[in-house]
Order: structure tokens, then C-alpha cells, then sequence
């Protein structure tokens, strides 16, 4: 078994926001791999995420992204179950993120099954929580939804967005 140090631990709670006991425990099932402990990390929170998932969501935020000049606009509604989450730099990042999202890949709807069945491209390409992250292309929306719900131990939904482009 690789030897586990405090600087490894560390890199890893920098890199995936993990606590500390959580960074550690991954790093020595990994055995020490960064790349595996990553993984080992990211499974956890969607195992997390799906114990809350029945959770209520009453708290949020509506957060809004201008882009291009002006020429979209993006409002998000992403909710989650205490106003002191909703009030975290990890929710406001993460609610930033998906506007962000938004802007950038227009999806025709929230979910897979909302996709109107007339749709051009893939369903995952369509669906906001299926797209692949525009900052990380190795996850998903709902990775990041997951990842934060691992983070601040509430459950986190997004409830709806609208897009707006100049001109569309």
C-alpha cells in the first residue's frame, strides 16, 4: 500500500472540494491514484445525491447570465433545501455554472424524457442535465449537481431555466 501523506490529501481535497476523512479514505482504497481516488469520490456523491434526491427543495436562488454582448440571456432557478446552502460560494458557483451552461449549449429542455421527440442531435446533447459540463467535458451537469449535493449535504435540484437570444 502506497503511503498516504497530508500533501496528498490536500491536493485531493483542493482538486474534488472532498472532506478531509473522505479524501484520505479514497486515496488509500486508490492506493494511492489520484486519477481512481477522483473516481472513487465521484460515485460516493452520486450515491449521496440519490439518498437526498426525495428531499424537499423550498430555498434557491434565481441566477442570471448575460452573454455576448448582450445579445443572450440566460435565467436559472436552482433550488435546494435551506437558505444557508443557498447562500454558499459552492451553490452560487454552481448555479453561475449551469446559467453559464445555458448560454452556451441552449438545451431544449431539463431532463432526457422532456426532450420533444422532433428533436435534432442526440437526447443528451438536448437535455441540460445529460450535456456534458462546457468547463469539463468529463461530466455532466448532473455531476455537478451530485457534487454539490455531496458537498452541502442537502438535496439540490435544478427546477427550470429560459434562454434568450437577440433576434431568435
Amino acid at each position: 500500500m502506497a503511503a498516504i501523506t497530508t500533501a496528498d490529501v490536500k491536493r485531493l481535497r483542493e482538486e474534488t472540494n472532498a472532506g478531509v476523512m473522505d479524501a484520505k479514505r479514497a486515496l488509500e482504497e486508490a492506493d494511492g491514484n489520484f486519477d481512481k481516488a477522483k473516481g472513487i469520490l465521484r460515485e460516493r456523491g452520486v450515491a449521496a445525491a440519490a439518498k437526498r434526491s426525495e428531499r424537499e427543495t423550498r430555498q434557491g436562488m434565481v441566477e442570471s447570465y448575460i452573454h455576448g454582448g448582450g445579445r443572450i440571456g440566460v435565467i436559472v432557478e436552482v433550488q435546494c433545501e435551506t437558505d444557508f446552502v443557498a447562500r454558499t460560494e459552492t451553490f452560487r458557483t454552481l448555479a453561475r455554472d449551469i446559467a453559464m451552461q445555458v448560454a452556451a449549449m441552449n438545451p431544449l429542455a431539463l431532463t432526457p424524457e422532456e426532450v420533444p421527440a422532433d428533436h435534432i442531435g442526440t437526447v443528451e446533447e438536448n437535455a441540460l442535465l445529460t450535456q456534458a459540463f462546457i468547463k469539463d467535458n468529463g461530466r455532466t451537469i448532473q455531476d455537478l449537481v451530485s457534487e454539490a449535493v455531496a458537498q452541502t449535504g442537502e438535496n439540490i435540484r435544478v427546477a427550470r431555466f429560459a434562454r434568450f437570444e437577440l433576434g431568435a
